[in-house]
């Protein structure tokens, strides 16, 4: 090991300052994805289009819109589980945006916590 307890090429100041410029150039890219992310909408349907929610990029319902088809009181269950899954799949769409998008500032690296 070298003097002063670092080895090669981790201690040097100039490396250092750019480290942290790489950082700080890197948390103002992804509070502006964040930022843009949130005000996205995403769509998704189920039942063949008879159920379609539309859900932010906070992750928040925003619509629920139901086929008149789809509403029959004898079938109370299926309408939930269209729901759901109208639900579910809108959330994995923002799921997988997200990840696309930090993919691509992060150039794939995973950073624990980020994700």
């Amino acid at each position: 090991m070298a003097k002063g307890g670092f080895p090669r090429g981790m201690g040097g100041g100039a490396n250092m300052n750019q480290m942290i410029k790489q950082a700080q150039k890197m948390q103002e890219q992804m509070a502006k994805m964040q930022e843009e992310m949130e005000a996205k909408t995403y769509e998704a349907t189920a039942g063949g289009g008879a159920v379609k929610v539309t859900i932010s990029g906070k992750r928040e319902v925003q619509t629920i819109s139901l086929s008149p088809d789809v509403v029959d009181p004898d079938d109370i269950e299926m309408l939930q589980d269209l729901i759901v899954a109208a639900v579910n799949e809108g959330m994995r769409k923002v799921d997988a945006d997200s990840a696309s998008q930090m993919g691509a500032l992060t150039g794939g690296l995973n950073i624990p916590g980020l994700f």
